[in-house]
């Protein structure tokens, strides 16, 4: 009986990931050629609002599907503490692809700085050129646009590591983030994503499926005053991520990055 029920399980926690992601799929496509129509047609700041807050539903309600099959749990309650704050830079770790839609799903006027890749991508180009989301590169328009974006009393999210981390606790970040905070002269507000999972971390497979049930928990961490000096606030920046980050590892002892053989480059 117990093997029988743990095939059942198994056969339960795949439907869960793969009708999962099958519904994320159909929800972008269906939201792709209503923006498609209102990006040339809705004043910029029409537009702006309306994407911004689509995609924030969208990806509410795909996390909503995942915590009812009791397979996935997402406690982000703690993002709803900035909803109204005035404008910041929101800079969370980066341990998988499910990131941006957890902080985003919970935030209503967020702009997010996309690879230039994703801004033409089937499923995600048209919402986040409504949206008025930013492309990275090139570098200098992307802070550039970062600084416009504040002048809304916009969020930015951006994450310092620059990609999924691949050397815990958190891998060397990029200096843009503290250019862009000092020359907007915005705070930064760090949140702490804690998972007991390696699901969607740095090459991992989209179809693998991982051990289950799965565990997210964002907290918000230090808030950092707009810097004087990009190299000093890296470098402390940096610093305050790897201490809390390895602090906050006991809540999540199981969590380690893949070291599967079988990689696919993602």
């Amino acid at each position: 009986m117990r093997a029988a029920w743990r095939g059942l399980l198994n056969v339960y926690d795949y439907l869960v990931l793969y009708l999962g992601l099958l519904w994320l799929g159909v929800v972008c496509l269906a939201w792709t050629p209503l923006a498609l129509i209102a990006y040339p047609l809705l004043p910029k700041p029409w537009g702006q609002a309306l994407g911004r807050y689509v995609i924030m539903a969208g990806f509410r309600l795909y996390l909503a599907s995942l915590s009812l099959s009791r397979r996935c749990s997402f406690d982000l309650e703690a993002l709803d503490a900035l909803r109204d704050e005035p404008s910041l830079i929101i800079a969370p770790n980066h341990p998988c692809l499910l990131d941006a839609v957890m902080v985003i799903s919970r935030l209503p006027n967020v702009a997010c700085v996309l690879k230039a890749d994703l801004m033409n991508n089937l499923f995600l180009g048209a919402g986040a050129r409504l949206a008025r989301y930013i492309r990275n590169e090139p570098v200098r328009r992307m802070v550039r646009m970062a600084i416009q974006d504040f002048d809304s009393g916009s969020h930015l999210l951006l994450f310092p590591e620059g990609t999924r981390t691949i050397s815990c606790p958190v891998n060397p970040l990029k200096g843009s983030i503290g250019l862009i905070a000092r020359r907007a002269q915005v705070p930064v507000q760090t949140v702490l994503i804690e998972t007991d999972s390696a699901y969607l971390s740095k090459d991992w497979p989209l179809f693998r499926k991982p051990p289950m049930p799965i565990h997210y928990r964002v907290r918000l961490g230090r808030r950092f005053d707009p810097p004087q000096h990009t190299q000093h606030f890296m470098a402390e920046l940096e610093h305050y991520f790897a201490h809390e980050l390895v602090q906050g590892s006991a809540f999540y002892p199981t969590y380690s990055l893949p070291t599967q053989p079988d990689r696919t480059p993602s």
